[in-house]
C-alpha cells in the first residue's frame, strides 16, 4: 500500500464526505450507537449530502489546513482545521475502516493540528477511543460532554423582557455577534457567522436597546449565546415555538455544564441522544454555561 498526501480543495468535498460517512458508520457499529439517523443507504446518503454540502464547502473554503490521504488515487482519509482569531479547531479527522492502523491518521493529524501558531487549540471529538488517544497525545484534554436534546416541538411561552430581532448579514449585525462571541468565547469568527446567516435565520436578543445574545433557527439550529444564562429558558422557548410553527422537531447540541439550559430542557421532557461528543482544548477558556453549540457540532 502506497499512501500519498496532498492538500484538499473545495472540489474534494464530496470525496471527503464519503470518507466521513463510512468512518462514522464504522464507529456506530463498533459502539452500538446510532450515529446516522434515518439510515445510510444510497438515497439516505444523497439526502444527507444535500444537507451537509454547504457545511463541507464552507469548511473547505475557510480552512487553515486541509489534507487528504490517497491510496492509488482513492481518498482513504482526511483532516481539516480552521483558525479563527487565534483559535485552531480540528473540525474533521476521519480515516476509512481498514486504514486506521497504517500511520495515515498520525500523519494527517500532524499536518493539520500542530501545537504552534495558535493561542488555543480545540476539538469536538467523538468517543472513538483510538482517535481520543491521538488527540490526548497532542496536548488537548476533555473539558465537558456535548449531548443532543430533542423533542416534538410545541408552542411554549416563558415570561421574559427579551425581544427577538430577525437579522441578516449586515455589518451592524456582525459587529453585535462579534461582541457577544468575544465576551463568551474569547474570540471572533466573522466568517462562520456570515455563512450561518445564509443557511439559518439569525436572531439578536435585546434587553431594551442592548444586545444580550444571539441564536440561529431553521432545519438545523444553533449556535445560541447569551450574556446571562437565566435568559436560556426564554430563548429556547422561542426556538421551540418557531419549530412548532414549521411542524418540525426541535433539538439543541447542549454542553452539559450549561446547567440552566439542561434543567429547562429536561423539565420540558426533552430526550437525550445516545451519541455523546467531548469538548477538548489545551487550556480551559470561554463561558460555556452561556452557550449552545451549532448542530451538527463540527465547529464552535
Amino acid at each position: 500500500m502506497s499512501i500519498a498526501f496532498r492538500r484538499g480543495t473545495p472540489d474534494d468535498s464530496f470525496a471527503v464526505f464519503e470518507v466521513f460517512v463510512q468512518a462514522i458508520m464504522d464507529l456506530g457499529q463498533r459502539t452500538g450507537i446510532e450515529v446516522i439517523s434515518g439510515g445510510a443507504g444510497p438515497a439516505d446518503r444523497e439526502q444527507m449530502w444535500g444537507r451537509r454540502r454547504p457545511l463541507f464547502e464552507h469548511l473547505a473554503h475557510t480552512a487553515e489546513s486541509f489534507w487528504l490521504a490517497e491510496n492509488e488515487g482513492e481518498v482513504v482519509g482526511y483532516g481539516r482545521a480552521i483558525l479563527r482569531d487565534g483559535i485552531r479547531e480540528l473540525t474533521e479527522f476521519f480515516v476509512l475502516p481498514g486504514q486506521q492502523s497504517a500511520g495515515v491518521g498520525r500523519e494527517l493529524l500532524a499536518k493539520v493540528f500542530p501545537r504552534d501558531g495558535a493561542k488555543q487549540r480545540v476539538i469536538i471529538a467523538t468517543q472513538d477511543i483510538r482517535a481520543l488517544s491521538r488527540y490526548l497525545k497532542t496536548g488537548v484534554y476533555a473539558r465537558f460532554p456535548i449531548v443532543y436534546f430533542s423533542r416534538k416541538a410545541e408552542s411554549v411561552e416563558v415570561a421574559s423582557d427579551l425581544t427577538f430581532e430577525k437579522v441578516t448579514a449586515s455589518a451592524e449585525t456582525l459587529a453585535s455577534l462579534r461582541q457577544i462571541d468575544q465576551s463568551i468565547l474569547q474570540h471572533r469568527r466573522d466568517e462562520d457567522h456570515a455563512w450561518l446567516l445564509t443557511e439559518r435565520q439569525g436572531y439578536l436578543y435585546r434587553r431594551g436597546k442592548q444586545v444580550v445574545g444571539y441564536g440561529y433557527l431553521g432545519q438545523n439550529t444553533g449556535p445560541f449565546a447569551v450574556l446571562d444564562p437565566s435568559d436560556f429558558p426564554a430563548v429556547l422557548a422561542h426556538a421551540e415555538s418557531d419549530a412548532a410553527g414549521a411542524e418540525r422537531n426541535f433539538g439543541a447540541e447542549m454542553p452539559l455544564i450549561n446547567e440552566t439550559a439542561v434543567d429547562y430542557l429536561l423539565g420540558r421532557g426533552y430526550q437525550m441522544d445516545s451519541f455523546i461528543a467531548l469538548f477538548l482544548s489545551d487550556e480551559p477558556f470561554g463561558q460555556f454555561d452561556r452557550y449552545i453549540f451549532p448542530s451538527p457540532p463540527f465547529f464552535l
